[in-house]
């Protein structure tokens, strides 16, 4: 047998699987590193971590010489050198226990690889405030006819001043809509002109929103139970400015307001675009103006 066919036997011998793994070639085991031998009966099983439990990746063979890395400590191991701790890593990063690895020189010790970051902590969520319920105000006391139009007039002028609303109209409104304040949602919630929340808001006026049951009538006369969400205030003065607010700021009020040094034209015109189904809405607020003489809060006069 010639010198090549050796040469083409000895590369197959070296890629022959045998027991747990892959027998090492020698030119794989000998990359950079330190030298050394391995010195075992049999073969030597090659580990993909430090650890007699670790994943085989292959085998050395008894006298194969190898190039270890580095030594890292691991799962204690008694061998046929020594008993030990130690664990070679190759150069392809696989490990054989020290206690079968014989070496005169001094291997270095493996760089601890940098510990991973710390998982940063879920934020735990900002719990949403507990809504404050809106304190119950007391009822208010039944008042007489003068009692209240002179508690109204203020709120119902600053309403003038800030929205353009005759004094009169407001207070006249109130009057016929609270029946002198004396409606529950007058008497409990300062709401006198019922004034609904919408979607859950109330606006810069009012302090929130009071839930009551109501009943509905439908067009053919069928009546049925629900409930709607009304406006709550603070105080009179506050349910009157809202009025003015409520009416500035809804479009289809828009033509009244050519009226606002008008008392009467004013609340026909609010009444034509919708704020009442009362055909005689309109005669009854001006009824109350003329009969208390309301028009003398109207302050452009």
């Amino acid at each position: 047998m010639g010198h090549t066919t050796r040469r083409l036997l000895t590369g197959v011998l070296l890629v022959l699987t045998a027991g747990a793994g892959t027998v090492i070639a020698p030119g794989a085991a000998h990359a950079a590193g330190v030298r050394a031998t391995i010195d075992v009966n049999s073969k030597l099983k090659v580990r993909a971590k430090p650890s007699l439990t670790a994943k085989v990746t292959g085998t050395l063979r008894d006298g194969q010489r190898i190039n270890v890395a580095c030594s890292i400590t691991g799962q204690s191991v008694r061998g046929k050198v020594r008993t030990t701790t130690l664990w070679d890593r190759l150069a392809d990063g696989r490990y054989v226990s020290h206690s079968y690895v014989r070496t005169s020189a001094k291997i270095p010790a493996c760089k601890s690889a940098a510990p991973a970051p710390a998982p940063k902590p879920t934020p735990k969520p900002t719990p949403k405030p507990t809504p404050k319920p809106t304190p119950k105000p007391t009822p208010a006391p039944a008042l007489t006819p003068a009692q209240f139009i002179a508690a109204a007039a203020p709120g119902a002028q600053q309403g003038w001043r800030e929205y353009g609303v005759p004094a009169s109209v407001t207070i006249a409104q109130a009057i016929l809509e609270s029946g002198w304040g004396r409606s529950g949602l007058s008497s409990v919630d300062r709401n006198y002109f019922g004034i609904k929340c919408q979607g859950g808001s109330y606006g810069p006026h009012a302090t929130g929103c009071h839930v009551y049951k109501t009943t509905e009538c439908d067009k053919a006369g069928k009546c049925f139970q629900t409930s709607d969400a009304f406006r709550t205030y603070a105080s009179m003065a506050r349910s009157f400015r809202d009025h003015g607010h409520f009416l500035k700021n809804n479009k289809r009020y828009a033509p009244a307001f050519a009226h606002t040094k008008n008392a009467n034209k004013f609340i026909e015109a609010v009444r034509k675009a919708g704020y009442a189904t009362d055909p005689n809405y309109t005669a009854k607020v001006t009824n109350i103006m003329k009969k208390y003489d309301l028009y003398q809060y109207d302050t452009w006069k």
